[in-house]
């Protein structure tokens, strides 16, 4: 298991819960979050950084790794 560091910009979305689900989606997409923090917000972007875990040592992004 090797973990990364990565940083999305993501829409801000109408509700709290919808961009909550947004940025799952959006994690998952890089491996299995575990952590993640909302970092900055501006002109309705949203920049999130997070620590993600992946089975192998490459991370390759658009590959699902984790099931929400």
């Amino acid at each position: 298991m090797t973990t990364h560091f990565i940083t999305l910009e993501l829409e801000l979305q109408e509700t709290p819960t919808r961009l909550q689900q947004e940025i799952l989606v959006a994690l998952c997409q890089w491996g299995e979050p575990l952590r993640w923090a909302i970092t900055g917000v501006a002109a309705g972007k949203v920049r999130v950084e997070a620590v993600v875990t992946t089975e192998g040592e490459i991370l390759l992004p658009g590959v699902p790794t984790a099931v929400i």
